[in-house]
């Protein structure tokens, strides 16, 4: 098992330094000045020089991607020498000409936000979506598994954007039942918090847990006509051994697949989410930095959803151990 983990961790490893080459180079080692790039509609000469100066482009570019890499683990200083000395602290992925701020500290500030929302939410549409399957799949044919799978059929039809501003207008605007959606600390005020969280939760948990709930049903009625499973039947097991013990330990390999997908990508910025609520997060501060041509935020955020990805991934493959015991000789 520690082998096992010790080759998912090294494969993340490589997998992070690979994206890193390749978007340092996307942004940097393209033919079009980064400089002038970043300088948008209002660049002035004055403007580009200092982001030129700043981003040290006027280096080699292995000289300049060295950099980058030694400040991720230990930090860098911008300027070095002179009254604008900027030093940014370790992991450091860049220094924003736009706010003057380095990068980690805008991630740092952002990922709260992000967090709070892929967590609830996850919880909640595994919660239902797990629950709504396994009922669907014990109750096959019945009114119960129509009534659930139909209304499955259509969470899964619908956006982001379209559930999330009906219930801010029924819930928020109309009823008053709950906040504005926004963002507030859990630790200065966990019923706020709470509180302007929960329509985004609900919203994500509706669309996604309608996606689990037919994935878990799925997958159950498949196992249920394996042979194993017709075997632990004949043996006089009861059903609820073999639902909960068998069916669903075997059924649930792909889910537990797709979460980490859907987790991952949500921890790397809930985009339409953030900008549908209000909520200052890293999906937002991604597109806010396209808009700007922040070239050292974008590829800060990059690299943090990517590193999200990587480390869901390797979660799964634990819980793939645990599932399957086969999967620690892979």
């Amino acid at each position: 098992m520690f082998r096992y983990l010790v080759r998912r961790i090294i494969g993340g490893v490589l997998v992070l330094g690979i994206v890193s080459m390749i978007v340092f180079g996307l942004f940097f080692a393209l033919p079009a000045d980064p400089a002038r790039l970043a300088c948008g509609k209002s660049c002035t000469p004055e403007l580009m020089a200092r982001i030129r100066h700043t981003l040290e482009l006027d280096q080699p570019l292995a000289v300049q991607y060295g950099r980058f890499i030694k400040g991720v683990f230990v930090g860098r200083t911008y300027l070095k020498g002179t009254a604008a000395e900027l030093h940014c602290p370790g992991p450091c992925l860049g220094y924003s000409y736009q706010t003057d701020e380095p990068v980690t500290a805008l991630l740092k500030d952002r990922i709260p936000a992000t967090l709070s929302i892929a967590l609830g939410a996850s919880v909640l549409w595994l919660l239902v979506g797990l629950t709504s399957g396994i009922v669907s799949a014990l109750k096959r044919g019945t009114w119960i598994d129509k009534v659930s799978q139909s209304i499955a059929l259509g969470g899964a039809s619908l956006q982001i954007y379209f559930v999330g501003l009906v219930l801010q207008f029924i819930f928020v605007d109309k009823l008053a039942w709950f906040h504005s959606p926004g963002y507030v600390s859990p630790f200065s005020d966990p019923k706020e918090w709470a509180m302007e969280m929960i329509l985004p939760w609900i919203t994500l948990a509706f669309l996604l847990s309608a996606i689990y709930a037919r994935l878990t049903r799925a997958g159950m009625l498949e196992v249920m006509s394996e042979d194993y499973v017709r075997t632990a039947r004949a043996k006089g097991l009861t059903s609820r051994r073999i639902n909960f013990k068998h069916v669903l330990r075997g059924a649930i390999t792909p889910i537990v697949t797709v979460f980490g997908l859907d987790l991952g990508s949500l921890l790397g910025g809930a985009v339409i989410t953030e900008y549908v609520f209000n909520i200052p997060g890293l999906g937002r501060l991604a597109t806010d930095a396209v808009s700007n041509v922040d070239l050292p935020v974008i590829v800060g955020t990059v690299l943090v959803a990517a590193f999200f990805i990587v480390i869901a991934n390797i979660v799964v493959d634990l819980f793939y151990m645990v599932l399957d015991p086969k999967v620690r000789l892979a």
